[in-house]
């Protein structure tokens, strides 16, 4: 299937704190892609100078690669509600999510474009769990509470999504324009939820893409136990604002 040339369609917004040993290759992997995507880092300020690194790169790669540097590190959900304002002005048609990590392989960017311009789909999603469980180098732990999270997410809220927690997506603008971004407030998973929810709420179309996650081999993971608090109560609280109308 062809793919469409137009410089101006695709933006991925790639968040950073402490990137360092990725960021440099994880740009060239996704410009490297037939597709000519752009790049948005959201860098927090990183103390192990990402941004210097993404600076230096944007010479190289003139008008396709661009950098946000924020004050302070302040949550992967401010960061690309930040990157989607950004997106949204500059008029691009699809906006992605993606981590810098190489845990979403850059040549599954095409698939999910593919979903919501040639197929159906407003918001296309990367799954791990659509086609059974898609997941390399995690602990059993990690892939059984990621799994269950999602199970329990389609319980509460009712959507039909294997992979709630996912972070490899692909909007159509149309998407973002509708969703109110200002009552965006979850950091960490329940961010990726509540995109979803929202998504779901204004009766956007949804699928998910098979992808294989592979765990990072560089850096260090920015999971944590108040992140998983946060889902958890987040999908209850999500649902209760839903049922009294204040979503």
């Amino acid at each position: 299937m062809e793919i469409s040339q137009n410089m101006n369609d695709c933006i991925v917004i790639i968040p950073t704190y402490n990137e360092i040993e990725n960021i440099e290759s994880i740009i060239r992997s996704v410009l490297s892609q037939h597709k000519p995507f752009h790049v948005l880092i959201i860098d927090d300020n990183s103390p192990d100078h990402t941004a210097d690194k993404v600076i230096l790169l944007q010479s190289e790669f003139e008008d396709r690669l661009f950098l946000e540097k924020r004050e302070k590190k302040s949550g992967l959900g401010t960061a690309y509600v930040h990157g989607f304002r950004w997106a949204l002005r500059h008029k691009y048609d699809f906006i992605f999510e993606m981590d810098a990590d190489f845990s979403h392989n850059p040549n599954d960017l095409e698939k999910l474009y593919s979903a919501c311009h040639f197929g159906d789909a407003d918001l296309a999603i990367g799954s791990r769990y659509v086609t059974g469980v898609n997941v390399v180098n995690w602990p059993l732990s990690r892939v059984l509470m990621s799994y269950f999270a999602s199970v329990y997410v389609r319980m509460i809220t009712g959507m039909k999504i294997h992979d709630a927690t996912a972070g490899f997506v692909c909007y159509k603008r149309k998407v973002l324009e509708e969703i109110n971004l200002d009552k965006i407030k979850f950091v960490g998973y329940a961010f990726q939820i509540e995109m979803k929810y929202r998504t779901y709420c204004k009766k956007f179309q949804i699928t998910e893409v098979p992808i294989i996650f592979t765990d990072r081999t560089k850096g260090q993971s920015k999971m944590s136990n108040s992140i998983i608090v946060e889902a958890v109560f987040g999908v209850i609280a999500l649902r209760l604002k839903r049922l009294v109308n204040t979503l």
